[in-house]
């Protein structure tokens, strides 16, 4: 056993033996560096080397398939902020006055893309929707007013127009050639933040999200590229450019539940906005043929088929009646491209005008079949002809007519009479256009052109009329009788 004497002893003997090694160590360090007299002059240079800028231009090394910086290069310069100044309807006015709230002018922003270097710019609907003023941040801080061209609801697109001239504009791309997991990047003025470049993947295509469609706009077109690139309010009307900076979307939505991005942005593709922008510039409206079908997937609930389009009705007298097309066909492909969803199906046909022929893939019974159509105005199969119309009423300039069995079809509705034709009096006055099929005369419903004869016959004061347009749109109107 080691007794407590031994064990002090050991540890002074450690203590030493570590002392004389450091003593040696700094001698040799002391030794080496009295051998080299440029040592302080060296440390002195590496000091002031690290407050020096290089100013020589850098050559960015980036993987190739990753490389953001020449497609935002490309797009920032083109992207706008748009602030959008409406005043209040003369309803909602009315409303204010009445509860003694005062009347607020109402500015919203959003962003749009400079398509050609004299000034025109792409956006969506409702970024100009109700404008009375719209006015366009440049990206080098100009200010300048813009005009409206014209807009397509059905798609959320609207064109406007700038002047100015040599502007940078953005290269349409090629929306088809898209594939999935292709890096792509947003830009636009979320929160007002201007010139903002996101990144993310394409995660899906021709995805509908029942934005524009459904009942509010029967309609509407939804076939979005869905990317994970950060999109938040202010993105809207921006540019969704792939990695060579050409543009291959307009973003106009996202998925949340919260008011803000959640993981999923919605863009419309580039090639059904080419076509929109070329009818709005050319004729100020979108020139959109229809089949006349009512439409839904065909993934096996409904039939047989685990893809396509399943036509659960034709329109009577429309483009599809026309070519023979039945209920519970299966639409498989438009000329020579296969389709497998509504969506797909929607926005292929968007892309083509009244009078276009095309040749239309479809399953009967098992077996593929193929027939052609010319494309139909909208709407264009619900006029009248005169052989038509067997009874008419005519009252106040305006000549009435029972609805004929495709309208009740077309418009889901019961019964109702329609205007189908227009002159000087209380119906024009009061802001109806031809076709309008009232539905109902004050709280009472119509069913035939007999039954409003006697109503309208009786009527000795002002009273409302409800209805739809032929594209499905509602409104009602206050007669002053």
């Amino acid at each position: 056993m080691i007794s407590k004497r031994q064990f002090f002893i050991g540890v002074l003997a450690s203590s030493l033996l570590g002392g004389l090694i450091v003593l040696l160590g700094m001698g040799l360090l002391g030794s080496n560096n009295s051998n080299n007299p440029d040592d302080f002059s060296q440390t002195t240079s590496l000091t002031t080397s690290l407050g020096e800028i290089d100013e020589t231009p850098r050559t960015y090394v980036v993987p190739e398939g990753i490389n953001f910086i020449k497609a935002s290069r490309s797009a920032v310069p083109a992207v706008v902020h748009i602030t959008n100044t409406s005043a209040p309807s003369e309803r909602s006015g009315r409303w204010s006055k009445l509860f003694g709230r005062e009347r607020r002018v109402r500015q919203s922003t959003g962003s749009g893309v400079i398509i050609s270097n004299d000034g025109y710019i792409a956006t969506n609907f409702h970024v100009v929707e109700d404008a009375d003023e719209l006015e366009v941040r440049l990206d080098d801080n100009r200010r300048l007013s813009a005009e409206l061209v014209g807009t397509d609801p059905d798609t959320d697109l609207a064109l406007i127009k700038i002047k100015a001239g040599n502007l940078p504009f953005v290269d349409f791309g090629d929306s088809d050639q898209v594939e999935i997991g292709e890096w792509v990047l947003a830009v636009g003025n979320p929160f007002d933040l201007n010139n903002t470049v996101t990144a993310g993947i394409v995660s899906a295509k021709a995805r509908n999200i029942n934005l524009i469609s459904g009942n509010r706009n029967r309609y509407g077109i939804e076939s979005f590229i869905q990317t994970d690139a950060v999109v938040n309010r202010g993105n809207s009307g921006g540019a969704l450019v792939n990695l060579d900076g050409d543009l291959i979307g307009i973003n106009t939505a996202i998925a949340t539940n919260t008011g803000t991005f959640n993981g999923y942005s919605f863009a419309v593709p580039s090639i059904l906005v080419k076509k929109v922008m070329d009818d709005l510039l050319e004729f100020g409206e979108v020139q959109r043929g229809l089949l006349g079908v009512e439409i839904r997937d065909a993934d096996g609930r409904f039939t047989d088929e685990l893809s396509g389009v399943h036509i659960r009705g034709v329109n009577p007298g429309s483009a599809a009646d026309k070519a023979g097309l039945k209920n519970d066909d299966v639409i498989v492909g438009i000329d020579d491209r296969s389709i497998k969803t509504t969506s797909e199906l929607q926005e292929f046909v968007a892309r083509k005008r009244p009078g276009d022929l095309i040749s239309v893939k479809f399953k009967r019974g098992g077996d593929v079949k193929e027939t052609s159509l010319t494309l139909r105005k909208k709407a264009e199969y619900l006029a009248r002809t005169p052989d038509e119309i067997s009874f008419t009423y005519k009252i106040e300039g305006a000549i009435f007519a029972d609805i004929t069995e495709s309208i009740k079809y077309r418009l889901k509705v019961e019964g109702g009479v329609q205007m189908v034709e227009l002159g000087e009096g209380a119906w024009k006055e009061a802001g109806l256009k031809d076709g309008f099929v009232i539905t109902k005369v004050g709280d009472q419903d119509i069913d035939s052109l007999e039954e409003f004869q006697s109503i309208l016959d009786n009527k000795k004061r002002d009273f409302y009329v409800m209805g739809k347009y032929p594209d499905g749109e509602k409104e009602y109107f206050k007669i002053d009788w």
